[in-house]
Formats: structure tokens, C-alpha cells, sequence
């Protein structure tokens, strides 16, 4: 599926770089407005699989959240840098669920998040409460670098709905020649730049 031809085609990134996170190979992918690839990784991603937010969970604490509810939830989302008081600037990809993106965390190492990102295969990638983790490297690399000082649009990939579904102005057939890509540092809805939910991150 040639989505990313399909986003600059018909301009629905509106001359922003955007990304694509693919649930289903567990990896994102990051373009610059023209549509050049300015690099890929692998992701871990929310525990449950499921392309919804439970209503609400933005503002719960971690402890209140169900293991079925840790969802990454699918759709288009208008992403930027926002700040939570003690905590680093964010990249918000939904701002009201609490769902960022951000360098993998290390501090359970019962979790094996290094471990899970470096495996060959997607299928133990499903760790997260709902946000987005990715090598350290390649957010500062590329993600960082991409979006700050602008939003960009995040476009995160359904697993159990289908992609007309989710994104109704998907046609396959606008498709753009694109430019050939940037060298890849890793290979592997709205937001707010206003502080963060009442709840927390959701890591």
C-alpha cells in the first residue's frame, strides 16, 4: 500500500512533514513535507491491540489502566511539542489520550524494551501503555529534527479496522512519484503544544 504517495497526492499533510506508524509491523516511518523519507525503526506500541482509546484514559493514572485498555490508538493527528512540568518537551501525537512519542524506556528492565525493539520479528513489540517507543538514535536523529519548531501529522495504521475506515479520504489511486529518500539514521484526533493532560504520559 502506497500510503505516503497517497498523503502527498492529495496534499493531506498540508505541507507538513508527516509520519506513518504501522501497527501491524510495529515500525514508524518519518517524511519530509515533499514526501522523502527521512528515516524508519522499529516501535514498541501499546500493550492491547485494538485501534480506539478507551473515553477518558488521558486523564487516569497509569495504575488505573487495564491491560486491554493500553491501546495505540489509530488515526490522523496533528502532533507538536508540548511541555509537562517535570518532564522534558513531548512530542504529542493525541493529546487528549496521552499518547506521545518518545526515546524507548529502559527504567523496568523486567520489560526488555531494548530487547523487544532489536528482535527480527513484530511479535513481541506489544509492551507500551499506548505511547509510541523508538530508539533513542532515531528520535533525536530524525524525529526530533523533523518536527521541531513545527506540527506535523502523525498517521498511525489500523490492525483491526480497515484503512478506508479509519482515514475516509484514502484513495489508493492518488499516488505520487516521490522523491528518492534520504539516508534512514535507523532502519528497523488533534494534538496541543500546550502542557500535557491531566493524566499522564502514557509510557
Amino acid at each position: 500500500m502506497d500510503f505516503e504517495g497517497w498523503v502527498v497526492a492529495s496534499g493531506d499533510n498540508q505541507g507538513l512533514p508527516f509520519a506513518i506508524i504501522d501497527k501491524a509491523q510495529a515500525e514508524v516511518f518519518v517524511f519530509n513535507p515533499d514526501g522523502r523519507m527521512r528515516g524508519a525503526a522499529p516501535a514498541l506500541l501499546g500493550l492491547a491491540r485494538g485501534d480506539d482509546s478507551v473515553p477518558g484514559i488521558g486523564e487516569r493514572k497509569l495504575s488505573a489502566i487495564r491491560p486491554e485498555e493500553r491501546t495505540t490508538p489509530a488515526g490522523r493527528f496533528i502532533a507538536g511539542f508540548g511541555r509537562v512540568p517535570g518532564e522534558e518537551g513531548i512530542l504529542w501525537i493525541d493529546y487528549e489520550d496521552a499518547i506521545s512519542i518518545h526515546p524507548v524506556i529502559t527504567s523496568n528492565r523486567k520489560e526488555h524494551r531494548l530487547q523487544r525493539l532489536n528482535s527480527p520479528t513484530p511479535d513481541d513489540n506489544r509492551i507500551t501503555f499506548g505511547c509510541v517507543n523508538v530508539p533513542a538514535s532515531f528520535y533525536e536523529d530524525v524525529v526530533r529534527r523533523a518536527f521541531t519548531g513545527t506540527k506535523g501529522v502523525f498517521y498511525v495504521l489500523p490492525e483491526m479496522k480497515s484503512v478506508e475506515e479509519v482515514f475516509p479520504a484514502y484513495r489508493p489511486k492518488e499516488r505520487a512519484e516521490l522523491p528518492s529518500s534520504e539516508t534512514p539514521a535507523t532502519v528497523g484526533g488533534e494534538s496541543s503544544t500546550q502542557a500535557g493532560p491531566g493524566g499522564p504520559n502514557r509510557f
